[in-house]
């Protein structure tokens, strides 16, 4: 667990040092989607888990906010290009969401209206975030 725990912190501090560039969002800078990533014991055997906490439409990210079909990544910073690939670029071939994807080969002009529609109505603010964050830190420490 020592290895994992100081893998992990050397990643981590390589990406404050290098932090990857962000992706602008449409149609509109203030709207934002988050997510978080699970590590498991097992990393990096065991490929992070990724899960949305902003409803978003894309053809790579299923119902309940998960992104999770790719191969075992080596550090956590391949995880994250992995998911600014894929925001930039959704792959509607390999789905997670087939209806989603469906639309974005039939009609993807109408897809992408749909996911910036989506964009400004579930998108959430540093509060809605920060209470997020505060109710999780409350039940992860409150389990002692």
């Amino acid at each position: 667990m020592a290895r994992l725990s100081h893998r992990i912190i050397k990643e981590t501090q390589h990406l404050l040092a290098e932090p990857i560039p962000g992706i602008k969002a449409e149609p509109d800078e203030s709207n934002a989607c988050y997510f978080y990533v699970v590590i498991a014991e097992e990393y990096p055997m065991a490929v992070p888990k990724v899960h949305f906490m902003t409803k978003i439409y894309h053809p790579n990210v299923d119902k309940l906010g998960r992104m999770y079909k790719w191969s075992q990544a080596p550090q956590i910073c391949t995880v994250l290009l992995s998911i600014q690939a894929l925001l930039n670029a959704p792959n509607p071939d390999d789905p997670l969401a087939n209806d989603v994807a469906e639309q974005w080969k039939t009609n993807e002009a109408q897809a992408i209206e749909t996911a910036r529609a989506w964009s400004r109505l579930y998108s959430m603010n540093n509060i809605q975030v920060d209470l997020i964050i505060k109710c999780a830190s409350l039940l992860l420490f409150s389990q002692d």
